[in-house]
């Protein structure tokens, strides 16, 4: 029972941090062009990204557009 408690009060910490942060208006958290990006499975880079590797994300995305038509 005692882990029990404990893992509950260690969850709620985690739940009302993240929820101070959300009233707070702390930016969203945005992805990268790493992962799937990489390798063409993702849409974009999502404005994470540096304008070189935008191009990149832009270039591999026309890519693909070409291969699929």
């Amino acid at each position: 029972m005692g882990i029990f408690i404990a893992t509950f009060i260690i969850i709620s910490i985690a739940i009302i941090g993240m929820a101070i942060g959300v009233i707070l208006g702390r930016p969203s958290i945005k992805g990268s062009c790493g992962g799937l990006n990489q390798v063409g499975l993702a849409g974009s880079c999502s404005g994470a990204c540096s304008p070189e590797e935008e191009q990149v994300c832009e270039l591999k995305k026309a890519t693909l557009n070409a291969k699929k038509h």
